[in-house]
């Protein structure tokens, strides 16, 4: 994707990338130069809601579970 850069030196962001990243009119953008490219990371206001759901399908409580389980058979194996 690109877009252009105006005389007032704007540029319109894509609304693909809008909607995926859930960018809003007045959000705030990071700009991060290190030398060879510019990456542009959108700031939330609140980190605890822009995570909510990120994990979705992961199946972590299972996963946390059965990692558990496995550390007790093997502290009884041990022990």
């Amino acid at each position: 994707m690109e877009s252009l850069v105006s005389k007032r030196w704007q540029t319109v962001i894509p609304a693909a990338i809008r909607r995926r990243h859930n960018i809003r009119e007045g959000d705030r953008l990071e700009w991060i130069e290190d030398g060879e490219t510019i990456r542009v990371i959108p700031i939330t206001s609140d980190p605890v809601q822009a995570l909510r759901g990120r994990a979705k399908g992961e199946r972590l409580t299972e996963r946390l579970l059965a990692a558990r389980a496995e550390d007790r058979h093997r502290e009884r194996r041990q022990g």
